[in-house]
């Protein structure tokens, strides 16, 4: 079994964390990986989500704490725990679980077979899978959003929000060093830098349960449409390319 390494970007996740963070622990318990951590990357909290994880971090020799400087977008975040892992292997996950931790073994596997770099859990290819929908406003948004990534980045995939995404390590390093988008967005940012460098990348049907709470307003997610254009413009004059 190979390394892994678990990226949790946190931002007011005090509530949630304990159950998160006592349901990975427990699953990595029963798996037999050569080594694995979790890193919970604080994005500029305000509650004690830092405290917190300093504490458990006295039950789990496996846990990591990185601090942002300051409150700077879940993408920024994500990037920061990517490019600190240590893992062969290397997972971001929401930290509400909405897709439950035991999905790794999907995307592991799945990556394997098809011999890729990334592979991404995905809602959208089989619908049945998810147990508990967000709102039809949100359902019917996130598929808008997948509709108009397609046509304006040309990437294949359905579902490219899912905070369920895995990366082998060396692809890791060369995404995410390139990652431009601080905020929302980013991940179909990466799945673009993926297809510029070369890089397989494979969607993978996963279980999957709205948690309510979510931090995504309406206005990041107008924003997060208009960061498509940016993502081609990059694409096109070969930002990606270049370190």
């Amino acid at each position: 079994m190979p390394s892994v390494s678990i990226v949790i970007p946190a931002y007011n996740e005090e509530a949630r964390l304990p159950a998160t963070l006592e349901a990975i622990f427990d699953y990595l318990r029963a798996k037999n990986f050569s080594s694995a951590e979790v890193l919970v990357v604080d994005d500029g909290s305000t509650d004690g989500t830092a405290a917190l994880v300093e504490r458990c971090q006295r039950e789990h020799s496996g846990l990591r704490l990185l601090k942002n400087p300051g409150n700077r977008g879940k993408g920024y975040t994500v990037r920061h725990g990517m490019l600190e892992a240590k893992g062969e292997w290397i997972l971001y996950s929401d930290a509400d679980l909405s897709a439950p931790i035991g999905e790794l073994d999907k995307l592991l596997d799945a990556a394997d077979r098809a011999g890729a770099q990334v592979a991404i859990g995905s809602r959208a290819i089989d619908r049945s899978l998810v147990g508990v929908h967000q709102s039809a406003f949100r359902e019917l948004s996130g598929r808008l959003f997948n509709v108009v990534m397609r046509m304006i980045t040309g990437l294949p995939f359905h579902d490219t929000q899912c905070g369920f995404k895995l990366f082998r390590a060396d692809a890791a390093r060369e995404i995410f060093s390139r990652q431009q988008l601080d905020g929302f967005s980013f991940d179909v940012e990466d799945l673009v830098i993926a297809k510029t460098l070369g890089l397989r990348a494979i969607e993978v049907p996963v279980v999957w349960n709205n948690v309510e709470g979510t931090k995504v307003s309406t206005l990041a997610g107008v924003a997060s449409f208009a960061a498509l254009i940016g993502i081609r413009w990059r694409s096109l004059t070969g930002r990606y390319g270049k370190h």
